[in-house]
């Protein structure tokens, strides 16, 4: 079955009555809401809307490095997971461009990133649901008419405003990603333009100016700054390179991706994590941090390569390859240098770096959604470190008087687990919400994922709805 592509969605303004209430509204059209909104196609009596303020859909443009790839299979891709008869399957993607054998010959099980982002820009092209340009400016709870108002602002091509709107649902499904993460002490060098010190995130855009420059320092030790780090090493000369790499943690360590090890990205494992105590949640999260912030270990091995074949006529590269040690303050020197004050964690001891760049591959946290959620603030349930409180199919717990469900994607790490920003359940929780917000299951998911059991026999809670009652048809909540 192949996708029969809809035009480019035109930048119109897309409003509602509140007697006519979408049944779902989407904030944000990263890989999670595009999942979401690929699934709900198909269930033809569920209005739904996605919004995002981008002109269109890019997944992580900065670090699109050349020869990258994503670090889960290809089966993990929008929908395959939840439904491999979709039309909107990556495999369905290289049917449309006529690529099947050769993806079959070449027997790769992870994809380029640059070929995720294609696919997923494809669906984006493609779902008459989606609606960029459009920025989400405030939300409230209508009690009157039992509905979620959302105010946007539509914007042109060049992101100026250009209309206002106003959309009604009666649920909504945030899904606004993350933000590059800037440690403390480096915040004031990456504001100021006169020294090279950015983001991963914005790595591409830099790449050509990071190569000019004399010394390069690349900070942490996950997937990104391994990769950085490999590119910037190829490409400089032997026994010139200049290189520093510094990671605060105790050792440039391999993903842990042995397929035991994987299975804490199972929905098994994740409705575990969920019951548990939640200071036992917050105590888990940091230890697992190899499940999910290694380095693969195609890329470590291609580093130590290329630093190995640096050796062969004597001598050893000019790169500087450092665990253990985390940035305790940073300040300029003149106009074209950084001084970088460390510490190690392990010998106590101090030092400084002088450097010409710094590339902060640093990560990513959660997008706060207190301003965007300022309005149903006092709807909502927090937990003891003041988090909002998410169910079990990704709701935020709210006051009984609201009758509408808001849902979150990649917002829920600390209620869900290591899993939550996984692409591999992207499917799965997009198929979750879905049969939540119906009457019926339009997506019968496995009651079991690992062979693994996270804990031990607990008495059954009765939990149903996890097979479609037969011949019914599909009816969304009200």
């Amino acid at each position: 079955m192949s996708a029969t592509p809809h035009p480019e969605n035109p930048l119109t303004t897309h409003t509602t009555s509140p007697g006519e209430p979408l049944d779902l509204a989407g904030i944000g059209i990263g890989p999670f809401n595009l999942s979401l909104a690929a699934l709900a196609h198909p269930l033809t009596t569920l209005r739904t809307a996605f919004y995002d303020q981008r002109p269109a859909f890019h997944w992580h443009p900065g670090l699109l490095i050349d020869g990258a790839t994503l670090q889960v299979p290809f089966l993990a891709d929008l929908v395959t997971l939840a439904d491999p008869a979709s039309p909107w399957t990556f495999l369905n993607y290289l049917k449309t461009r006529e690529r099947l054998f050769p993806f079959y010959f070449a027997e790769r099980f992870h994809l380029h990133r640059a070929e995720y982002d294609a696919y997923c820009r494809w669906v984006s092209e493609n779902l008459p649901s989606l609606h960029f340009g459009h920025q989400i400016d405030a939300v409230r709870w209508n009690p009157e008419h039992e509905v979620f108002e959302v105010d946007f602002t539509q914007l042109d091509a060049e992101g100026e405003a250009e209309a206002l709107g106003r959309t009604h649902a009666r649920n909504l499904v945030l899904g606004i990603g993350t933000t590059p993460h800037i440690p403390v002490p480096l915040r004031p060098l990456a504001e100021a333009p006169a020294v090279p010190v950015i983001h991963s995130a914005d790595y591409l855009d830099h790449r050509d100016t990071l190569l000019a420059a004399g010394h390069v320092t690349v900070i942490g030790a996950g997937q990104s700054g391994a990769e950085i780090f490999l590119d910037q090493l190829r490409a400089r000369p032997a026994g010139r390179e200049r290189l520093h790499w510094l990671a605060r943690t105790p050792a440039f360590a391999p993903m842990e991706y042995s397929k035991l090890g994987l299975e804490h990205f199972t929905p098994d494992y994740t409705r575990y994590f969920h019951a548990l105590p939640e200071r036992v949640r917050d105590d888990l999260v940091p230890g697992q941090w190899q499940l999910h912030k290694g380095i693969d270990h195609a890329t470590l091995g291609a580093i130590h390569d290329e630093l190995y074949r640096r050796t062969l006529d004597g001598g050893w590269p000019d790169a500087t390859l450092t665990p253990g040690v985390f940035v305790r303050t940073a300040g300029r020197v003149g106009t074209t240098k950084v001084e970088l004050h460390l510490d190690h964690t392990q010998q106590g001891t101090r030092s400084r770096l002088t450097t010409d760049a710094v590339i902060l591959a640093t990560g990513y946290r959660e997008r706060r959604m207190d301003t965007l959620l300022a309005a149903i603030d006092p709807y909502l349930r927090r937990d003891s470190g003041a988090r909002p409180r998410i169910d079990a199919d990704h709701r935020l717990v709210l006051d009984p008087a609201v009758t509408g469900s808001v849902y979150v994607q990649n917002a829920e790490t600390h209620t869900h687990g290591v899993g939550t920003p996984d692409l591999g359940l992207a499917a799965w929780r997009s198929a979750t919400i879905l049969n939540s917000l119906t009457d019926n299951t339009p997506y019968p998911l496995p009651s079991r994922t690992a062979f693994t059991s996270f804990g031990l026999p607990q008495p059954s809670t009765g939990r149903t709805g996890m097979v479609p009652r037969q011949g019914s048809t599909l009816v969304p909540r009200r």
